[in-house]
């Protein structure tokens, strides 16, 4: 078990939970971390988090912007920075983090690449859309689902906060509809406990139509269950309002923050596990289709390591084509950073990004719009495609993906902030079955000659 190798609370050669890692020359240990020791190393960034938030607002400021973003609709997109202004959005997502943190350490959860990758989600997406207050009832549906199943909540955790993707129908129901607070209220728990429960069976219904090219099986699933809810909802004469909040104006401060927790990264893989450079290379010839735990396969050390180049791979897209750091493309690049603990590293994301990129000029947008920016990150879910299939069908998938982002937004009405996950499920439930076609029609036709 992942909770006991290493002792209560450290990091160790101990038992592998898994086979050693094969290096092609050589059979490498990971150095494990207990579970205990996996979420201290992961708290240290919303502390991180917090402390830039108190660094950079007074604490009255920080207190009026959190009641603000708590009191804010959720639509995509919301950058909490706009809302409640910098220390409150960082504040905000530090303190959801620790408390998600507590939850997993409270209930026994196993880490492994997976929550590692959740948690950091839950820390980017705090800069917009996942709020202190509208989170919870999409968890305590999930755990619902778990007690009339019987099942450990442990067990079905990362689906609970990687399901937090639909919070935004908590908020746009309770703050946007005309109906009268006791009214509204109840419905927005309902609707949103209801969503919870089925996540689960849904989820492991659907991962099959990607098969695991995508690594945001949640979004997809968050955006079939939110295009529903819309449409339940439409059909009744409530249409959500769209909404966009974006600022400008921060990347040199944000760039310098980013910049210090990726060489944390770095620093602290490295201190961990004196053998991580060599351990990366490995990571870095995976293909990276889900679940691929690179926590459990390598260790924390040169996953850690893995996730800072890839973080620093992200904002130096964002900065190369003129975008703007701000509560959004953080969150999109911490959710490269949190995936690069399960499935992403630098080789399979950077084909995807400039397969976007490359759509960018000859389509009518440009590759720093913020849809664009967003879809280049977030579109990384796609990574398995260039790992397993190589550089070609990334950019590809990157091209396509594109077009796709920037199509769904509209079935959903906003309201699941995975929006492109959503759209990258279609993309490899289309185009995967395409290449693996192509490949054995080629295969044959060798043999056959």
């Amino acid at each position: 078990s992942p909770s006991t190798v290493g002792g209560p609370a450290s990091c160790g050669a101990g038992t592998p939970i898994m086979n050693p890692v094969d290096t092609g020359t050589d059979a490498l240990t990971p150095v494990q971390c207990s579970s205990r020791a996996l979420l201290g190393i992961v708290a240290l960034f919303p502390l991180a988090f917090i402390a830039f938030g108190l660094a950079v607002d007074s604490p009255r400021d920080i207190l009026e912007g959190l009641i603000k973003i708590q009191s804010s609709r959720d639509t995509l997109i919301t950058d909490y920075i706009g809302v409640g202004g910098m220390g409150a959005a960082f504040v905000n997502a530090g303190l959801l983090t620790l408390m998600a943190i507590g939850i997993y350490h409270g209930c026994g959860a196993a880490i492994g690449g997976a929550a590692v990758a959740c948690l950091f989600l839950v820390l980017g997406f705090g800069l917009f859309g996942k709020s202190l207050a509208n989170v919870w009832f999409i968890v305590a549906g999930v755990y619902a689902f778990a007690r009339y199943k019987r099942e450990p909540f442990s067990r079905h955790i990362n689906v609970a906060f990687f399901g937090a993707a639909l919070a935004p129908i908590f908020t746009e129901i309770l703050f946007s509809s005309t109906l009268p607070l006791h009214f509204s209220l109840p419905l927005a728990v309902g609707t949103t406990l209801l969503l919870g429960f089925v996540l689960v069976p849904t989820a492991a219904h659907l991962f099959s139509a990607h098969m695991g090219y995508s690594l945001y099986n949640i979004g997809w699933v968050a955006g079939i269950l939110g295009t529903l809810t819309v449409a339940v909802y439409k059909s009744h004469g409530f249409v959500p309002d769209p909404v966009f909040i974006w600022t400008t104006g921060n990347n040199r401060l944000l760039g310098a923050l980013l910049a210090g927790l990726f060489v944390l990264m770095l620093v602290g893989g490295w201190l961990l596990d004196r053998q991580a450079w060599h351990k990366l290379a490995w990571i870095q010839r995976q293909a990276g289709q889900s679940p691929t735990d690179f926590v459990a396969l390598a260790g924390m050390g040169p996953s850690l390591m893995n996730m800072g180049l890839t973080g620093a791979i992200g904002t130096a897209y964002v900065l190369a084509v003129g975008g703007d750091l701000n509560g959004p493309t953080i969150g999109a690049i911490l959710t490269i950073v949190g995936f690069s603990a399960f499935g992403k590293h630098t080789r399979n994301i950077v084909p995807i990004m400039i397969g976007v990129f490359l759509a960018s000029m000859f389509k009518d947008w440009n590759a720093h719009d913020p849809s664009a920016v967003l879809a280049a990150l977030f579109g990384t879910t796609l990574a398995p495609i260039a790992g397993r299939f190589g550089w070609r069908w990334g950019i590809t998938a990157g091209f396509l993906h594109s077009s796709v982002a920037q199509s769904v937004g509209h079935l959903h009405g906003g309201l699941v902030l995975y929006n492109n996950g959503f759209a990258a499920g279609l993309v490899a439930a289309i185009l995967v079955p395409v290449i693996i076609a192509l490949r054995t029609s080629g295969d044959n036709e060798g043999r056959a000659r």
